[in-house]
């Protein structure tokens, strides 16, 4: 049940992010289309175009964390037991947990700092763009510490022990070999020779 949620929270955000970037795309080019064509403009498009990129980009990352796409390393965890994994894994989740921390007080100080000052074009708060850090920061922490209690309560599989993969290639060589590993496994069970599975 939580899954679920967490699945239609993160397709609610990927909405939003479509829906702000169609709202960019709108503002940037008929800003353009108007300046050289009626040699007028849309005032507030720079400064709302640039709040909306910000937002896009924390709610990005927000939904990167959720689907493990955020860069990182394998080199050495890839290569550590079961345990090791765990560790590095736990250890790492305690580490984003702590930065998001700081990264949310900072947020929420800086947006109350800003709270009673005004957008230069808009006229409104400039907390509505500090806010970026604080949605951030709450989301993330809440994945963050869902993922760490998997990991801590042994419900996370191996694979998921390994956040990260060094390159989408080998991610893809992985799963066919995983492939055919099942494959193998199915012909076995059959009885017979790997040379006829395909036959």
């Amino acid at each position: 049940m939580l899954n679920t949620f967490i699945d239609r929270y993160v397709r609610a955000i990927n909405l939003l992010i479509a829906l702000a970037l169609a709202a960019m795309v709108v503002l940037v080019f008929g800003n353009v289309v108007l300046r050289y064509v009626f040699n007028s403009g849309i005032a507030v498009s720079e400064e709302l175009s640039r709040w909306l990129f910000v937002w896009i980009t924390f709610l990005g990352a927000v939904a990167a964390i959720k689907e493990n796409a955020h860069l990182g390393t394998d080199m050495l965890v890839s290569r550590l037991s079961v345990r090791g994994k765990k560790a590095c894994m736990a250890l790492g989740h305690v580490l984003m947990l702590y930065i998001t921390w700081l990264f949310f007080d900072g947020s929420w100080q800086q947006m109350k700092i800003n709270w009673d000052v005004e957008a230069p074009v808009t006229g409104a708060s400039m907390a509505i763009f500090y806010a970026s850090g604080v949605v951030f920061s709450v989301c993330a922490g809440f994945l963050l510490t869902l993922q760490l209690l998997r990991v801590l309560t042994g419900k996370a599989s191996e694979n998921e022990l390994v956040m990260v993969k060094e390159s989408e290639e080998q991610a893809e060589l992985e799963a066919l070999q995983a492939e055919l590993a099942r494959e193998d496994a199915a012909a076995r069970a059959l009885g017979l020779p790997p040379k006829q599975r395909g036959e």
